[in-house]
């Protein structure tokens, strides 16, 4: 089978791990991995990286996300979700243009500090594990980008609505966080991702599809390609003398590329590229320094 992505469809219930088991022996590859982490409770895009392509899983965990999310007023959760202990509760009395103005008011660059129930590791612990024993550390507030919130609808105590976000940002916390600036508390009530680095919950494939597609012999027709995945990056074809440099993963000098120079001059050192052979064969992602371009990550397959 190709190495490649495959564009996950996680279900309630199960984590990102589980997802990760199953698909080891749906496909019989032990090279998987995912780009990003799903709670139990949370469902949506989850891509997964197979073979060579788990390589790329950090490319693809840093780009942006997009959440569908319902944010439950008045009650506060140990998890910051309805699958926690409440904490307390309060009556919601709000009005739509304070709400409103609560929501935006996170939007942008921002500090957030990670919830206890988490996979995140402090000192070589999850802060979840921790959490699970009793026991609440301080956690550093991390710097996150709030692109935008949506408002999808409001019929209170539940406000539904889309986040779009940076890496690294708990939808959890940012329903808390609204919930404290509105003096009531917020737990946020179920949790859907419908983008994720590139991918849609529209083509996404349940474990089950992906079980049948195996079984019709289609499913490589379903795994996005490596370089197809890296699109964001442009791509540059080296000259046919410098298939041997590429294949031993060498570097290679830009004026042994097919860019001309007035394109040369609009990369940056230290911006990635895609590089490809003469054939077409894609090589790996290579980063431009100075006058030549030098292998980042290397792909060609055998």
């Amino acid at each position: 089978m190709k190495s490649g992505i495959i564009n996950v469809y996680k279900e309630a219930g199960f984590t990102s791990f589980d997802v990760v088991a199953k698909l080891r022996g749906i496909l019989g590859i032990k090279k998987i991995g995912h780009t990003g982490t799903l709670d139990p409770d949370a469902t949506g895009v989850l891509p997964i990286c197979i073979g060579k392509a788990t390589k790329i899983c950090d490319f693809l965990t840093d780009r942006d996300k997009t959440y569908k999310a319902v944010m439950r007023l008045g009650i506060v959760t140990d998890t910051q979700d309805m699958s926690g202990n409440i904490l307390s509760e309060k009556e919601v009395d709000v009005s739509e243009t304070g709400l409103l103005e609560a929501i935006n008011s996170f939007v942008g660059d921002i500090l957030q500090i990670p919830p206890m129930y988490s996979a995140l590791k402090v000192n070589g612990q999850k802060l979840v594990d921790l959490a699970r024993k009793g026991q609440v550390i301080e956690r550093k507030p991390r710097p996150i980008t709030i692109h935008e919130i949506n408002v999808i609808d409001i019929s209170l105590p539940f406000v539904t609505m889309e986040v779009s976000c940076s890496k690294g940002t708990y939808i959890r916390t940012l329903c808390n966080d609204i919930g404290e600036k509105l003096n009531c508390g917020a737990a946020m009530d179920s949790l859907v991702r419908v983008r994720a680095a590139g991918f849609e919950i529209d083509d996404a494939l349940k474990l089950s599809e992906i079980e049948s597609l195996r079984d019709q012999g289609t499913l490589e027709d379903y795994i996005l390609g490596i370089d197809e995945a890296l699109d964001e990056y442009p791509s540059v074809k080296a000259l046919d003398k410098c298939s041997k440099i590429l294949a031993n993963g060498g570097s290679v000098l830009i004026e042994d590329t097919d860019y001309k120079t007035d394109i040369h001059l609009q990369i940056d050192d230290g911006q990635l590229v895609r590089m490809y052979m003469a054939d077409g064969t894609f090589v790996g992602v290579y980063e431009k320094k100075e006058t030549a371009f030098k292998p980042n990550k290397m792909f060609l397959e055998a």
